[in-house]
């Protein structure tokens, strides 16, 4: 990568985890200098490519503190990017501070990330643009809940507003209801806990049956990089991130371009997006789930395949000219979260169609998602901490031999 003295304008990697990760890599692909905010502890702190944010120590989480890390930063001028909901919210106010002409953003308004965030408003805007999207209810009384016509839809289940806070705090990104009862008994629980939800039918069909149109939108409204991708499995079945996806082309989903397109040019879009979509099979529609307004988990496999939409918003922050990625790119490339798709086929056990020779098959010709042989130690630090999370501390050699590697790597990357 390089260095901040070959005179190009730094990026800050604002997050943690794969998505911060990918990010990282993303930009060393395009050979942009970049630090990384986020704990120390994180999986992106072991990359060969990381670099602390310089000046006071900042872990990531947007508010006051991080104002004070950036106006104490020794940075004459820096491209932020958001690995995280609330970073992309907090980012969209930067501008309008005093801090807005050093760290600059490829950012949509608060209103726009308010409106795409919040999953009830989101259901409503989608609604009157005429775009399939399942059936969605809020509910903010006892009342909206008795509303809920639960007879009259096929699968229902309760999903929160608010996604990141939501997953942090109870672990899942949905719950089923068969009942009104049911339906009851949940929004209590979650109403008690300060989370606002809603009900939505739960769109028939397996995990391939979810599409993605990732890309970036810059300023003057042009669409600089579309990329496709299709769900193959998915961890937990039913309410889970993709454990492998495939890349496929455009014209697969052409309706779900359009629909994503027409959305975000009705706001004014500016920045990275990843819009997900189920095809319905009652009536072969592509119905909008949700769009992220942040680098999304799988950014890297993107940037592997020339979509790099973090260089994009590198170059966007800064008013440069943003050049248009191919439209044909590598099809038919898999993507594999190695250790969750391990969880997929123990759960799916006896009820899948391919073998485990296929899905072998598979691991060994795909890209593996936080795992790269020139960058290992993420991947190890990952592995270690799951280790010790399910045996304790007592891992002897083996937590011995990581500490070894890892400073084998750091010594490497000193020369």
């Amino acid at each position: 990568m390089q260095n901040v003295e070959a005179g190009r304008v730094p990026a800050i990697v604002m997050g943690r985890g794969p998505t911060a990760l990918g990010i990282l890599r993303s930009l060393a692909v395009a050979g942009i200098p970049a630090y990384v905010a986020c704990p120390p502890d994180d999986l992106t702190a072991r990359s060969r490519w990381y670099r602390p944010t310089p000046g006071e120590p900042w872990d990531g989480k947007p508010g006051p503190q991080a104002l004070e890390a950036l106006r104490a930063m020794p940075l004459e001028r820096a491209v932020i990017i958001p690995g995280a909901d609330d970073a992309a919210m907090w980012l969209a106010d930067l501008p309008a501070t005093d801090l807005g002409h050093r760290f600059l953003v490829s950012s949509s308004s608060r209103a726009a990330q308010e409106l795409l965030q919040d999953k009830s408003v989101f259901a409503g805007y989608v609604a009157a643009a005429h775009v399939p999207h399942p059936r969605t209810f809020r509910l903010a009384s006892l009342a909206d809940v008795d509303a809920v016509p639960i007879r009259q839809l096929d699968r229902v289940f309760i999903k929160p507003v608010n996604s990141q806070k939501f997953s942090d705090v109870v672990g899942v990104k949905g719950v089923w209801v068969q009942t009104r009862d049911a339906l009851r008994e949940a929004w209590a629980r979650f109403h008690a806990q300060g989370f606002s939800v809603m009900a939505q039918e739960y769109v028939p069909g397996p995990a391939t049956e979810h599409f993605f149109v990732d890309g970036f939108r810059d300023a003057s409204g042009g669409y600089t990089g579309l990329f496709a991708r299709r769900r193959m499995r998915m961890s937990p079945p039913d309410f889970g991130n993709s454990s492998c996806s495939r890349s496929i082309p455009l014209d697969d989903v052409a309706p779900a371009v359009r629909h994503v397109r027409r959305l975000l040019d009705g706001l004014d879009y500016r920045g990275i997006f990843s819009a997900e979509f189920k095809r319905d099979p009652r009536d072969g529609e592509f119905r909008i789930l949700e769009v992220n307004t942040r680098a999304w988990t799988y950014v890297e496999f993107a940037a592997r395949r020339g979509i790099n939409v973090c260089d994009m918003a590198w170059r966007d922050a800064q008013g440069l000219p943003v050049p248009r990625a191919p439209r044909a790119y590598e099809n038919g490339k898999l993507c594999v979260d190695l250790y969750h798709d391990l969880s997929c086929m123990r759960v799916t056990r006896g009820r899948r169609t391919d073998s485990y020779g296929q899905v072998f098959s598979q691991w060994l010709r795909a890209d593996l998602h936080v795992f790269r042989f020139d960058d290992p130690l993420p991947a190890l630090h990952a592995v270690m901490g799951m280790l010790r999370k399910r045996y304790g501390r007592s891992l002897g050699p083996a937590e011995g031999a990581g500490d070894i590697l890892e400073g084998a790597a750091l010594r490497r990357d000193a020369k």
